[in-house]
């Protein structure tokens, strides 16, 4: 018991930006969807008592018995853990593999499941530490280095990570593997950008750089913050929300990872494209999926797997779960139609490609706004996600002049910047939204009056702009270091030759 005290005591960090998105270690968090700073209540928030609480008070709130996970609760985690797991390996490998050549198809599979699998190690050994435990706006500490101290294994007791609810928990070693499945991800999503003429040996330093300097930084800049419950009073405000990372500082709403995850991974990829150069022959020969089939299998498994992503970052197997599943549900949908509309007011048909493309699209717009929006600002976003993605993998592309392989800038990046933006707007309870918490000393929800779309577009635009530079300048050096050490690039020989046997000495098909 007193080792679950003390890891309370802690706050290593419940995660979450200004609302239902990631929590962890202290406390738990309030069941809202997003929140303005705490530090400027509105005025529909229930005033705190300025008071210092009366010693009976005190000794009563010490003496209270530490907050029990709820099996429900951890079983829900644990199933989000696997349905992100499922996106990734087979979803987005069979999406990504389906889209190369077939003298290609391995290797693409390859680079998404090494890459996860380098990132779920890195993850345990230092990454959840520097992203989810105290240390300095930008970056964590090392006190969950290795995982130390995330269970006693002689007392048999586990650490708790917070929910969005105060006083309500789950282990917090569950938390962390659902966490490393979103650090997984995110670096698969890197390798369609340069897919069909990497170094496999490249992929794999790149991906051990980029993740240290970019994916956990942005995380903790992001999610990071000490939990509702260690906003006990007034007066310990201004002290934690110091403590916090630099984004959920600012009040950006991003509830499953659109800056995190989407806009980071795609800006990249759009480095990375430029730095490995064009394949051979692009623009002269056509590059046409050699498995449709695949890439519609694919994209189903991310859609289904994209409910864990979504709905378990509610941490907590209750309303607002459910709000960001129907959310991903419809909003995805929404995007499908927009796409083929649009496609086929373009070229005249509606195509398959466009079909499977316009469900990740909008899967990736919904997911920073999945449980800050409601349904009809979910349907909306779909929709525009569909039609403005198109866009960003046809006139957009041609505009930046980049061999963006599998259109990860496209689709990610435009997706995710459009959904971090209208989160903003969709918030709004004026327009369906859930507002936010204006004070989380009481939870106290922004008044439908006091909330302004403007300003929290802007916070949203801020945040979009500093995961844009942070993720160009780290992935240009990172690039760079390994050009020099490894060399980015096959040679023309194993390029023409395929990766299939040219990098791994295998073939996926047999003819």
């Amino acid at each position: 018991m007193r080792k679950l005290l003390a890891s309370l005591a802690l706050g290593l960090a419940a995660l979450g930006v200004f609302g239902v998105s990631h929590a962890q270690d202290t406390a738990a968090s309030a069941p809202v969807t997003a929140t303005a700073p705490a530090e400027a209540p509105s005025a529909a928030a229930p005033a705190a008592s300025e008071a210092a609480p009366a010693p009976a008070e005190a000794a009563s709130a010490a003496a209270a018995p530490a907050p029990v996970p709820n099996k429900g609760d951890t079983t829900w985690m644990m199933v989000s853990t696997l349905l992100v797991i499922l996106m990734t390996i087979p979803g987005l490998a069979l999406f990504y593999g389906g889209l190369v050549r077939s003298k290609n198809m391995l290797s693409v599979l390859m680079q998404v499941m090494v890459t996860f699998s380098l990132i779920v190690v890195l993850w345990f050994v230092y990454g959840y530490s520097l992203a989810f435990t105290e240390g300095n706006q930008f970056i964590g500490g090392l006190d969950r280095l290795m995982m130390k101290g995330i269970w006693d294994n002689v007392a048999g007791t586990f650490a708790n990570g917070a929910t969005f609810s105060k006083g309500v928990v789950i282990p917090e070693i569950v938390f962390a593997a659902f966490q490393a499945t979103f650090a997984g991800i995110t670096c698969a999503l890197i390798v369609g950008a340069f897919a069909e003429r990497a170094k496999f040996s490249a992929v794999l330093l790149f991906m051990v750089l980029w993740f240290t300097f970019s994916y956990a930084p942005m995380a903790h800049m992001v999610w990071f913050w000490m939990g509702p419950d260690a906003y006990t009073g007034k007066d310990v405000v201004d002290a934690m929300n110091g403590k916090a990372g630099l984004i959920w500082q600012w009040g950006a709403l991003d509830f499953a990872g659109g800056t995190v995850v989407h806009i980071n991974a795609a800006v990249a990829g759009l480095v990375g494209a430029y730095m490995v150069g064009k394949r051979i022959g692009y623009g002269k020969e056509a590059f046409t999926p050699h498995s449709l089939t695949l890439t519609m299998v694919g994209s189903a498994l991310l859609w289904v797997g994209w409910f864990g992503f979504n709905a378990g970052s509610a941490l907590e197997a209750n309303g607002f779960a459910a709000l960001a599943f129907i959310n991903t549900f419809a909003a995805t949908a929404a995007a499908v139609l927009g796409w083929i509309i649009g496609e086929s007011l373009l070229k005249g048909k509606a195509s398959m490609l466009g079909a499977a493309s316009g469900a990740v699209a909008g899967l990736v717009a919904i997911t920073p706004a999945a449980g800050n929006v409601g349904i009809g600002g979910a349907l909306i976003i779909g929709v525009l996600a569909g039609l403005i993605c198109l866009w960003g993998v046809t006139g957009l592309k041609k505009l930046l002049g980049a061999d963006d392989s599998l259109d990860v800038f496209g689709v990610h990046g435009i997706g995710g910047i459009l959904g971090a933006l209208l989160t903003g707007v969709f918030n709004s309870p004026n327009l369906g939204g859930p507002s936010a918490v204006a004070d989380w000393v009481t939870v106290g929800m922004v008044a439908p009056a006091d909330y302004s779309i403007v300003n929290q577009v802007i916070i949203q635009a801020k945040a979009v702009g500093l995961t844009i530079v942070w993720s160009g300048v780290v992935s240009v050096i990172a690039y760079k270091i390994v050009d020099l050490v490894i060399g980015l690039r096959v040679s023309e020989e194993e390029e023409r030759e395929g990766l299939d046997i040219s990098a791994h000495g295998e073939t996926a098909y047999h003819k």
